[in-house]
């Protein structure tokens, strides 16, 4: 059909229009919504969403930092292993497999805990056991203390706390257990503190890490008779500090008696895969749980910890949580399951005994160090070494070493142990640093102090410490003794040098491991407190500076950035050439130079204003002098310059220059005489220390000289040598045109003669008999 022309172009014109109108309203809606789009999604969420690249770029800059370098990253990574990869890939899996249906997620959680338990089972000799999965290695103890609970509180499930307020309930820890243990299971079991009963070790007889089961006797017999129920008792097969074994054998028994429950954890469980199994650690299979912390022990990253346990009634597991129901709680098994089929049992035994192996290799090294005391329970097949430097009998120790046998603990005593645990901690972190590979850290010890631990079980799968890394730290060690026993041996005389020196302040500083503290005095002289502090810091920092100068082994600094004292110069581990006296002068002696400065500095603007207001006075007075000379009618200004004309009037200049040096007002007449300015008064040299510039060429400052005969002797020589050189070679000294006459040459001959019998004399003492030297002498006589 024939459509109007007319109405064609009305329509055309009409979508053009609607057009336009949807156009402008659709611009509107989104300016509406950008003006109320919320301004608070933060950076990462805003848009459409980041690509996958750049969101791992940030996770690998997280991990590394931005301005580390690619080699500490590689070293980093390396280590993980292919095991280890193994584990992270069972936690990718356990998502995966988190989305299947209802039913083959409950077939395929069932077999992989109930393999899973099982082979741990066979492997740690722990028969008839449950298993229960946990990221908190305290969490396992938690559940089993509600266990426990439930099974002896039979209406606990119905009264509930109610319940425990009849019979308090009664958990027994060793007082070597972990720190804050204790507190943290009454705190999720919603208990006192007063339900936690900390059992001291032996004082006597037997391991000093070691729970005293006699005393535990004791305790519980109290607390039966009080009306308390003994509930529980955590024991160590591996304390966390020194690595040794409670009796768990008598332990067991006496768990059995009272009806308790027995649970143990430690490092030393891991030794239960091995073949040679020692009878304390062994023993651990009889308790009624115990803890396993797989992943540090064979290098396994985000394992679960496993606590393994013996109970026959599910229902009340359950009711502790120890079970699930839940298919998904089932599946943290699911990383161990993968790499304990990737490892094998050789491969798990290979580790642990690659970590016994190391401890052993180290122990035996130790054994051959002087000033090196170890602490192991069993020298055979201890995992775990702790060690400390210690000096037997040093001369400090002699009158100390008598009073330990009195029973109030005297102040020599403890300050020699504050010493020695402040130079262990600084032996440690330095092996630490040294050798990072070897996994040494810091423990502290109630009875030893401060030690070094080596705890391979813990850190060798994880670092790949080999037996290179041992022996390197070994050698580290033996590097840093003498150090150790030097700045030891040289404290003492340091203090009672600075002590004795005028100036200068010993700080006691028990927690320095280094020389010592010392602390340059300011002469006050009638100032406030605020500004003595401030000219007191501010000599000290330049004091600082100026030893930092000094081409010396000496490390010199303002000690801990914590640290008690303030306006201090902390001096760092000295070798034994040290000479503390050309020290302890040299600092006296550099304080004094900054002070001397400081105080003419600060002395400067009085001296000037001082000599700029005499200075005006003599010049007025020399103006008025010289006011009467000329007379009065020289100062009329007509007058006075016709007088001037017909009879010229001279007069010397009388100025006056300010000597700084000096601090006078000088004239200046002779410098109009001479045409220069004159130099003034010398300044004052500098004060030095005499030793400091007795110094041999090339030998660094606060270093002993060689006292030995022989090296004194072969050095007289030489410089004897070196004077006869000069003598041969050095013209006699004659006035204008005067000849050397026979009476001088004379002289000459004899002064060579005399240097040469000294040669002879010193060389015989040093080399000869004493009838040849005796002969020697009488021959330089006669000459």
């Amino acid at each position: 059909k024939m459509v109007d022309p007319t109405l064609a172009e009305m329509g055309k014109n009409l979508n053009e229009a609607m057009k336009m109108l949807e156009d402008n309203q659709r611009k509107a809606e989104e300016e509406n919504e950008k003006k109320y789009a919320r301004k608070d999604i933060p950076g990462p969420l805003q848009g459409s969403g980041q690509d996958m690249v750049s969101i791992l770029q940030l996770v690998q800059n997280l991990m590394h930092g931005e301005e580390e370098e690619e080699t500490s990253q590689s070293y980093r990574l390396q280590n993980v292993g292919e095991q280890g990869h193994m584990a992270l890939l069972g936690h990718s899996l356990a998502a995966y497999i988190s989305v299947l249906d209802r039913e083959r997620l409950r077939k395929l959680t069932t077999r992989i805990l109930s393999d899973t338990t099982l082979w741990l089972c066979r492997l740690f000799r722990y028969e008839n056991g449950s298993a229960y999965y946990h990221e908190d290695d305290r969490e396992g103890l938690l559940k089993i203390c509600r266990l426990v609970i439930h099974t002896r509180y039979e209406d606990y499930t119905l009264e509930g706390f109610n319940v425990l307020y009849t019979k308090q309930p009664v958990i027994y820890i060793s007082s070597a257990a972990r720190t804050g243990l204790g507190q943290a299971l009454c705190n999720q079991l919603g208990l006192p503190l007063s339900c936690m009963c900390r059992v001291p070790c032996n004082t006597m007889f037997g391991s000093q890490h070691q729970m005293d089961v006699a005393l535990l006797d004791r305790v519980i017999k109290d607390d039966v008779e009080s009306g308390k129920l003994p509930l529980l008792l955590v024991a160590n097969a591996g304390t966390p500090g020194a690595g040794h074994t409670d009796k768990l054998g008598r332990l067991k028994e006496l768990c059995e008696q009272y009806k308790m429950w027995l649970h143990v954890e430690g490092v030393n469980l891991a030794t239960l895969a091995l073949g040679y199994v020692s009878s304390s650690v062994l023993a651990a299979t009889k308790c009624d749980s115990m803890t396993l912390t797989l992943g540090s022990w064979l290098g396994l990253p985000a394992v679960p910890a496993v606590t393994l346990y013996r109970h026959e009634d599910p229902s009340l597991s359950l009711a502790a949580g120890l079970t699930s129901s839940q298919p998904v709680e089932k599946l943290r098994a699911l990383p161990l399951w993968l790499s304990l089929q990737y490892l094998g049992h050789d491969g798990i035994v290979e580790r642990i005994k690659h970590a016994s192996q190391l401890s052993q290799r180290l122990l035996e090294n130790l054994k051959n160090l002087d000033f090196i005391k170890t602490s192991v329970e069993d020298e055979l097949s201890s995992p775990v070494v702790v060690f400390k430097f210690f000096q037997e009998y040093s001369n400090r120790d002699q009158t100390s070493h008598a009073a330990q046998t009195s029973t109030i603990q005297h102040p020599i005593i403890s300050n020699e142990r504050h010493i020695y645990d402040t130079f262990n901690q600084w032996l440690g972190e330095q092996l630490a640093q040294l050798v990072p590979a070897s996994g040494v850290d810091v423990v502290e010890l109630e009875d030893e102090g401060t030690c070094v631990r080596f705890s391979p079980l813990m850190t060798s799968a994880v670092l790949g410490t080999e037996i290179q890394d041992i022996d390197q730290l070994v050698d580290c060690l033996k590097m840093k003794i003498p150090v150790l026993t030097s700045t030891l041996q040289l404290r003492e005389e340091f203090e009672q040098e600075v002590r004795r020196t005028v100036g200068l302040l010993y700080i006691e500083d028990l927690g320095w491991p280094g020389l010592g503290v010392v602390r340059y005095n300011y002469h006050s002289d009638g100032k406030n407190d605020d500004k003595q502090e401030k000219e007191l810091e501010k000599i000290n920092t330049e004091l600082l500076k100026k030893l930092n100068e000094l081409e010396s082994d000496l490390t010199f600094s303002l000690g801990p950035e914590f640290g008690r004292q303030k306006n201090c110069v902390y001096i760092g581990m000295v070798m034994e050439d040290l000479d503390v006296s050309e020290l302890v002068e040299t600092i006296a002696a550099t304080g004094r130079e900054i002070e001397e400065n400081s105080r003419l500095l600060e002395n400067m603007t009085e001296v000037v204003r001082k000599g700029i207001q005499e200075a005006q006075l003599q010049l007025q007075k020399a103006n008025e002098e010289r006011l009467l000379e000329e007379g009065l009618l020289r100062q009329i200004p007509v007058v006075g310059s016709v007088l001037n004309w017909f009879s010229p009037f001279q007069a010397s200049p009388k100025g006056r220059t300010f000597n700084l040096t000096a601090g006078s007002l000088e004239s200046t007449e002779s410098m109009y005489v001479s045409k220069a300015q004159g130099t003034g008064t010398t300044p004052p040299p500098t004060p030095t220390s005499s030793l400091a510039k007795q110094r041999l060429p090339g030998q660094k400052a606060f270093k002993r000289s060689l006292r030995s005969s022989d090296g004194f002797s072969e050095t007289s020589s030489i410089s004897h040598c070196d004077d006869l050189d000069k003598i041969d070679q050095r013209p006699p000294t004659l006035s204008p045109g005067q000849e050397q006459g026979p009476l001088e040459m004379e002289k000459a001959e004899e002064q060579k003669e005399v240097v040469q019998a000294k040669i002879d004399t010193e060389d015989i003492h040093s080399n000869k008999s004493p009838s040849d030297c005796t002969k020697v002498e009488d021959q330089a006589s006669q000459r």
